[in-house]
């Protein structure tokens, strides 16, 4: 876990230092590792990617691939899919609430302490609702846990009787006691989970089965100082920022947020900056690189950090972006599952994907350039599409009429073949 400074720093000038609009885009994609893909990916570059992110969004969505290998598939091209289990496997990355349900390295545990702490005030409401109406019975389920090492929430007994659960709407949010009490357990810390790689079922279990032990005996540092670490965490993530975007990381309060950069400001972790366009202060992390050109070739997750604070999506690359997936489908303006795509240092265009592993296809439902997209887009689109349907084992890519970029991709992939 990284020292926390407590030396004063040297007198400033407190004039901000300034930078272009495109010199803090290459300042953020250089903080989140993209544009420089190895040439054979090792699990050693996926840990990295970890390194450079600090966590990666689970998402249960599946439309072309679960939504947390896309990250890695970003930074790193072809790698081994068992990537994220084996890291996992290896307790080398564990899984809890940190920007939503996240993918982290197993140093960050210390950190977050005061939120498991908070649990029973700062959990949603219908969870900590069953540790307030039932606190026995979820210390039932506590002991259950750590008595047989691993379940899942099917495992538990069924506190409600079939008739009524028949007749209950069945969706995410239609949780019986057995999820909710697991849930308020895992936000507490005191059970945590791993991952059925198929099912993507949560598989519940003591600390001590996932989290290595010299893990569980790091002192837990006070909430002021870790959540001053896990802002520097965001600081190196994004590169430049601001306060919100800083807070959004970790999904920390503006207000608790606001102090902790003042703080790492003042330990010159942290330049205050003033970026072209932005219309906020902008803080770059003490030891982000120079900006210089970026030569990146990437299709994004909906969830990539890259892009997951859609204001910042639209401050730092001019690129609006809204996922549609819960939108009537008469209402979607790009499609149902867009991935963004970047190239060079801009997101130029954004398709609708879909993989259909029964034909063997990855499907370009729709292709939609960017105004002032290069003239490269398109053969660029192509080979990243193409090289992206050959990871996900798929044969060929299908491209359908609908979108201004539609016709220049089917053109640039036959003219690949």
């Amino acid at each position: 876990m990284p020292r926390i400074a407590t030396t004063r720093a040297r007198p400033r000038s407190t004039t901000p230092a300034a930078l272009s609009a495109r010199e803090a885009r290459q300042i953020a994609l250089a903080a989140q590792g993209l544009g420089t893909r190895p040439a054979k990916s090792t699990l050693r570059h996926a840990r990295a990617v970890f390194d450079a992110v600090s966590l990666i969004q689970i998402d249960s969505v599946n439309v072309v691939c679960r939504s947390q290998e896309l990250p890695l598939w970003a930074r790193l091209g072809a790698h081994g899919r068992d990537a994220l289990p084996q890291l996992c496997e290896r307790r080398a990355i564990f899984e809890y609430w940190a920007h939503e349900a996240s993918l982290m390295p197993v140093e960050l545990h210390p950190l977050l302490r005061w939120r498991m702490a908070d649990a029973a005030s700062g959990a949603w409401r219908s969870v900590r609702g069953i540790a307030q109406r039932d606190p026995g019975y979820v210390a039932a389920v506590r002991a259950e846990v750590h008595a047989r090492g691993a379940l899942t929430a099917r495992e538990l007994e069924d506190r409600e009787p079939a008739r009524t659960r028949t007749r209950k709407p069945q969706g995410w949010w239609s949780w019986d006691d057995r999820k909710r009490a697991l849930a308020y357990l895992f936000w507490a810390g005191e059970i945590t989970a791993t991952r059925s790689w198929t099912t993507f079922e949560r598989v519940y279990a003591p600390p001590d089965r996932v989290l290595p032990a010299q893990v569980l005996a790091a002192p837990t540092p006070t909430p002021d100082d870790a959540r001053r670490e896990l802002v520097a965490h965001a600081a190196r993530a994004l590169g430049v920022a601001t306060v919100r975007d800083l807070a959004d990381y970790f999904r920390i309060t503006v207000p608790l947020a606001r102090p902790r950069v003042a703080e790492l400001v003042e330990a010159g972790r942290l330049i205050p900056v003033a970026v072209e366009g932005w219309g906020e202060p902008g803080y770059l992390d003490a030891s982000a690189p120079p900006p210089r050109a970026v030569d990146a070739r990437a299709l994004l997750s909906p969830f990539d950090s890259l892009i997951w604070e859609r204001r910042r999506t639209e401050r730092v690359f001019g690129f609006r972006y809204r996922i549609e997936i819960y939108t009537p489908a008469a209402r979607r303006t790009h499609g149902y599952y867009v991935l963004p795509f970047l190239h060079g240092d801009a997101l130029v265009a954004r398709v609708d994907l879909k993989a259909d592993r029964a034909a063997g296809a990855l499907l370009v439902h729709a292709a939609y350039a960017e105004p002032g997209a290069p003239a490269t887009t398109a053969g660029a689109l192509a080979d990243e599409l193409t090289a992206f349907a050959r990871w996900l084992g798929l044969e060929r890519v299908a491209v359908a009429r609908r979108g201004d970029l539609a016709r220049r991709l089917a053109s640039a992939l036959r003219a690949a073949r």
